[in-house]
């Protein structure tokens, strides 16, 4: 899965790296703790161009009468996707790419403890994570909403978690928009490949905590 992540980039940065049009409206950066149901970058793309939009991370299915109304889907199987009725419409037509720098899974130790990982591109670029979205609106409340797509882990990232996000190469990018015709569902598989992960500061294990020391190796002895 994928409940917490870092976006560290700033805005003209994205924009460049997805030849996207930023709003003017996206949330603050650097976030070095980015929580669910809180507003992250998307990458979507229409007739026109690629845009640069927040969301609200937590899918919000059109059926909800109100954005608490069931449970918070933050995460959309790839292996079911097209056919969960809360995702099939938006795996059709409404993909979107998810930037981040990086994000963290928990692994438990003898005794109990969470012990937090951050997992990042090797090579320093942003993750550009599959995502889903949606828009939903009830009694004059309107809210766009994600979720990021996860597969099964693989490579050296199934010692820390048995999910991770659908990461995709800037080569499949247009297709996962819809900019290069159908067949997007080849692309759900794990790609382990690019990942380097390390251990950091357990103060990551509060939603409250912030700081660029979040995402820091520690000694993990």
């Amino acid at each position: 899965m994928c409940g917490r992540m870092a976006i560290t980039l700033p805005h003209d940065a994205m924009a460049r790296i997805f030849d996207a049009s930023p709003a003017n409206d996206l949330p603050d950066v650097p976030d070095y703790n980015v929580c669910p149901t809180v507003q992250v970058h998307c990458v979507t793309s229409d007739a026109e161009a690629r845009r640069l939009r927040p969301m609200r991370w937590g899918f919000i299915p059109h059926w909800y009468k109100a954005p608490g109304d069931g449970p918070l889907l933050i995460n959309a199987r790839a292996e079911t996707v097209a056919e969960k009725p809360a995702f099939r419409a938006a795996a059709r037509a409404r993909r979107c790419l998810i930037p981040a720098s990086g994000f963290f899974e928990w692994t438990v130790d003898a005794e109990g403890n969470k012990l937090p990982w951050f997992i990042h591109r090797a090579d320093g670029d942003p993750l550009a994570f599959a995502g889903l979205w949606q828009d939903w609106e009830r009694e004059g409340e309107r809210l766009t909403t994600c979720a990021v797509v996860t597969t099964a882990a693989a490579g050296a990232m199934r010692d820390i978690h048995t999910r991770m996000p659908v990461i995709l190469e800037p080569r499949d990018w247009p297709l996962w928009l819809g900019e290069a015709g159908h067949g997007a569902a080849v692309l759900m598989t794990a790609n382990p490949d690019p990942l380097a992960f390390h251990r950091v500061d357990p103060k990551v294990n509060s939603n409250r905590a912030r700081g660029p020391g979040l995402i820091e190796p520690i000694d993990a002895d």
